[in-house]
């Protein structure tokens, strides 16, 4: 057993979404997690494991309906049940709903059965530990967002707009992500915010569903399109006798060429009249749609996103908690998926950050190709522990091999050239008896997110 008479140290994990229809089952880091599981098994601290919102993916669950989504959870992966009940011999685990798994709160059957693996279910939206003379506040952090609160918590008839988003798109993505050339589609789940959603799904289609002789037939025609939309332009200019081309000298550097130099004048021109015939159509296309989209706005219809704020909800929810339980020295949350860590006044705004694959942006080189999407992994673990009567919050990074070589191809990686992501974790910060202070001597990672 875990040494009781010590300061008590809490380590918690958030977001890993485990379950789901089809091939939403599969689950990237069960390696990593059970060797986290089985250290704490082992560890003399006296700690808690805190299990910050959304273990499970119950939402992505369309073939089976309540308490039976824990029957396939547990007939899925029975290493994890029986590792949690080692672990829960040795230290406590605590488990918070969050709102893909929020039915947990809803069904006594539930704490019931998660209690024989040594899981205390707490069928509540927040929950509050003691570190040194302060302490700490911990909540999933749905319900600070619009689009997956709950009124009523606890009833599993609510269906705020998150749920029909995932049961409709992301458990679809479940059931359909074997069909497609890679299995990609299941990582829906990992796109955030979700109005990124559209571009990632036009990015995965293009670089891996396209049929291959259309995707390189087009790409030097993209690749070039900037270019060629200059030399429509000037193009134009010399039409109208305000600029003259150098069109001589031009082909006279191409004829030196050969045959490489008339293949480039062949589809410099081709794609400069292309470029010319979008420019044409494409103005009053642009202007209706923009007149349009100002009509939208006056009517407010798109005033509801689908997306919260990654950050002022939750600083906002930090300073209320502050204000009312000045003890407190450390808001902890999971939900946006960012681990990240910031001081507001004066204590420390921590995110737990998720354990699926995080997927990171980079735009190609040149043209108006679709963007990439380099996937990562972050997997960490946050641990709040006291020293010397201050709060310590430390990032643990769990160590997982990126996916990139896998799942990216080399015409991505050549027109991003290569520029994989390298993201970091917050460093140590600590809350004393006056401001937080980040000891790390980062400052850039007290603002990550």
């Amino acid at each position: 057993m875990a040494d009781e008479g010590g300061e008590p140290v809490y380590y918690v994990i958030s977001d890993l979404h485990i379950g789901g229809d089809e091939q939403l089952g599969e689950v990237d880091f069960l390696e990593e997690l059970l060797a986290f599981l089985e250290r704490l098994e082992t560890t003399d601290e006296n700690a808690e494991l805190i299990v910050n919102g959304d273990l499970f993916g119950l939402w992505e669950f369309t073939a089976v309906d309540g308490p039976a989504k824990l029957d396939a959870l547990i007939e899925r992966y029975p290493e994890l049940f029986s590792q949690l009940r080692a672990t829960g011999e040795n230290v406590p685990i605590t488990l918070l709903p969050g709102n893909h798994d929020n039915e947990l709160a809803a069904y006594e059957e539930y704490r019931e059965r998660l209690a024989r693996y040594n899981v205390d279910l707490v069928r509540s939206s927040s929950i509050t530990r003691p570190v040194g003379n302060r302490t700490i506040h911990f909540e999933h952090g749905h319900q600070q967002d619009s689009n997956n609160r709950f009124e009523d918590f606890g009833n599993p008839y609510e269906t705020p707009i998150g749920y029909h988003y995932n049961t409709h798109v992301t458990s679809k993505a479940g059931q359909l992500s074997d069909r497609g050339r890679y299995n990609w589609l299941k990582d829906v789940q990992a796109v955030t915010p979700t109005d990124r959603v559209p571009h990632w799904l036009l990015s995965k289609y293009f670089y891996r569903e396209m049929n291959p002789l259309l995707r390189y037939a087009v790409i030097p025609f993209l690749l070039l399109f900037n270019l060629c939309v200059v030399v429509a332009v000037l193009a134009g200019l010399d039409v109208a006798g305000v600029w003259t081309l150098p069109v001589e000298t031009v082909d006279a550097a191409l004829a030196r060429l050969g045959l490489v130099g008339e293949a480039v004048h062949f589809l410099l021109v081709a794609t400069a009249a292309i470029a010319g015939v979008l420019l044409l159509a494409g103005i009053p296309v642009y202007l209706v749609f923009r007149d349009l989209r100002a009509t939208v706005d006056r009517f407010g219809l798109l005033e509801e996103e689908l997306t919260v704020d990654p950050e002022e909800p939750y600083r906002e929810a930090a300073r209320a908690v502050f204000a009312d339980r000045p003890e407190t020295a450390v808001f902890c949350y999971g939900h946006t998926h960012r681990p990240g860590l910031r001081e507001v006044d004066g204590r420390l705004l921590v995110n737990s950050g998720t354990w699926l694959k995080r997927l990171h942006r980079r735009e190609v080189v040149a043209g108006i190709l679709p963007p990439v999407y380099y996937p990562s992994y972050q997997l960490c673990a946050v641990r709040i522990g006291a020293e010397a009567g201050d709060v310590v919050v430390e990032y643990e990074e769990i160590e997982k091999r990126s996916p990139s070589a896998e799942e990216i191809t080399l015409t991505e990686r050549l027109l991003t050239l290569g520029r994989e992501p390298s993201p970091e974790l917050p460093g140590r910060s600590v809350v004393a008896d006056g401001p937080a202070v980040d000891a790390s001597a980062r400052p850039a990672d007290r603002d990550r997110a």
